[in-house]
């Protein structure tokens, strides 16, 4: 199971999964099922989208087992 933390990251930026979406060329959809756990993201995503909030792509995936 793929666990994010991408909207506790978002509230820190003070971004909407909109304009988070557009910083890294997706959907606002594709924003929504990540931070629900229903889309695992390419290495790239996830990659651009660690480098949005200046960290380390650990830091806001992991994966658990259920």
């Amino acid at each position: 199971m793929l666990v994010t933390k991408i909207k506790e990251y978002r509230a820190r930026f003070n971004l909407r999964q909109d304009e988070l979406a557009e910083k890294v060329c997706v959907r606002r959809e594709t924003i929504n099922k990540l931070e629900r756990g229903l889309y695992n993201p390419s290495l790239k995503l996830a990659m651009d989208i660690a480098n949005v909030f200046k960290t380390k792509v650990e830091d806001i995936f992991e994966f658990k087992e259920e």
